[in-house]
């Protein structure tokens, strides 16, 4: 795919900067943050952040093939300098340049507080195999990721999923006007960034803002059982009147959109709510160890159902929703549901999302890419699954707050509930976890131990390991690099 050629007027017409210096022959493909990536010809753009300040490395930049520099401030190096107010929203000003630039590019956006990158992976799975699809890269989700990853568009790109994501309000409302989506999807709202947010209810809030940036066409796709699916879709309702819900919910009988002798009748036995199905729903679930068989069905047609059946190359019921939350958006976009099948069945998960490792006798399962409570419950019930003895290895969950102990001994409480034989823990917050674990009054709760570091714990983990056959399932919040333990371990 051939980049884009920025020209100077390009780069200044983007940002509303100003050029000092001879700029006369730019043109570059390339704009780069990081003096580590420079390139000959590349543009490097100086972000000031809170800790650090780029504009100390334009020297470095230079040195490394740089032929211009978007700056908030004058700096004394001999090369084309764009003065901006915001270098940070410069960059985001590039990126909707980009995406602006490519009116008949169709942009699904996802959010949510977990399943975000897997969702991606099947969505870009479907639609890569009609057209040239552009993906969200990695964790490139964020205020300076997402206008990153609009950068690599091309005329070539016909779809684009953009994956957002948030640690403050306000954050997604501003990715979402930059990617500006056709279909606006949110997975769930769970407890992932609690601290940064204070309560369930903002998260809630951030999240909706994805809808924020859909016209009056665009289709918002709501997670019909969660919790907060009443607010998400009342947010949406004030910029779309198109809607695609996914799952399934309990609904109170008397609030049930039923017939009123069906409610007499059903109330008469006893029965005091009924499961509803959203738009898009799945039954005859079989999960197995290493993927899940389903029947995909999809109810927009009062006198039709589409199903088709699936067999999903990942594991765990939570990713029976991901699909179902992929499978919406593409409806959305008008996919034939066979189409939608067949990609589903074509997606490979993402490194570090429950991906499986032959070790000896045994079977390593690496979710270390990142944890929230949500999530950590979801691999507990795909570890619950496997054969032979049952290991969880968990680290602590970061972006809590003042809630991390509070949260962490929850954990700690539900995870007793699971058929699991051990759980090791490791971390400052994990602690509480394990002593849960053990406190619970359960009679298949698993033996939980805690340990002060990997060091110990790799050793303990050994030792269970030497006697017999077992599946062990790693995972933590990114910071507390839970990988190592599995390198540490082949070694």
């Amino acid at each position: 795919m051939t980049p884009y050629l920025w020209t100077a007027k390009a780069l200044s017409d983007a940002t509303g900067g100003t050029w000092q210096g001879d700029v006369s022959t730019l043109s570059t493909t390339k704009i780069t943050t990081d003096t580590r990536k420079i390139e000959q010809g590349d543009v490097f753009l100086a972000i000031k952040g809170d800790n650090f300040d780029a504009h100390d490395f334009v020297e470095n930049a230079k040195q490394s093939g740089a032929a211009a520099i978007i700056v908030e401030r004058a700096v004394a190096v001999d090369l084309p300098q764009l003065i901006v107010a915001d270098t940070k929203l410069a960059l985001g000003a590039l990126g909707k340049y980009r995406r602006d630039a490519h009116p008949d590019l169709t942009v699904v956006a996802l959010t949510g507080s977990s399943g975000k990158t897997t969702t991606k992976e099947m969505m870009g799975a479907i639609l890569s195999q009609i057209a040239p699809t552009l993906i969200t890269r990695g964790n490139l989700n964020n205020d300076l990721g997402v206008p990153m990853m609009l950068l690599e568009l091309t005329d070539a790109h016909k779809f684009a999923v953009m994956e957002l994501g948030a640690n403050h309000l306000g954050e997604i409302a501003y990715t979402a006007n930059l990617v500006r989506p056709d279909v606006a999807c949110v997975l769930n709202i769970g407890t992932a960034h609690l601290g940064e947010f204070g309560g369930r209810a903002n998260i809630a809030r951030a999240k909706a803002e994805i809808y924020s940036a859909l016209s009056a066409d665009g289709v918002a796709v709501l997670p019909f059982g969660d919790e907060f699916f009443g607010v998400l879709q009342e947010e949406a309702a004030k910029f779309t009147e198109r809607f695609i819900t996914f799952g399934e919910q309990n609904v109170p009988l008397a609030a049930a959109e039923l017939a009123d002798e069906d409610v007499a009748m059903l109330a008469e036995q006893g029965v005091t709510s009924v499961l509803m199905m959203g738009d898009v729903f799945a039954d005859d679930v079989d999960v197995q160890p290493a993927h899940s068989e389903f029947s995909l069905n999809v109810n927009l047609s009062v006198d039709d159902i589409d199903s088709v059946p699936v067999a999903l190359p990942f594991v765990g019921e939570h990713n029976i929703a991901n699909a179902l939350a992929a499978t919406a958006a593409m409806i959305a976009l008008g996919v034939p549901v066979e189409q939608i099948a067949a990609g589903l069945q074509a997606a490979k998960p993402p490194q570090g999302r429950l991906t499986r490792l032959a070790f000896g006798e045994h079977l390593l399962i690496d979710d270390t890419y990142n944890a929230n409570p949500t999530s950590m419950l979801a691999a507990a019930g795909v570890l619950e699954q496997a054969e032979h003895t049952k290991i969880l290895v968990v680290g602590d969950i970061f972006e809590l707050g003042a809630a991390a102990d509070d949260e962490h001994r929850t954990l700690g409480e539900k995870l007793a509930g699971f058929g699991l034989d051990y759980v090791l823990t490791v971390g400052e917050h994990m602690a509480h976890t394990a002593t849960a674990i053990n406190a619970a009054d359960s009679q298949t709760k698993p033996k939980a131990t805690h340990f002060a570091d990997k060091t110990a714990l790799l050793a303990a983990l050994k030792e269970l390991l030497n006697q017999g056959a077992s599946t062990v399932l790693f995972k933590g919040s990114r910071g507390m690099k839970m990988e190592s333990l599995i390198a540490d371990l082949q070694k």
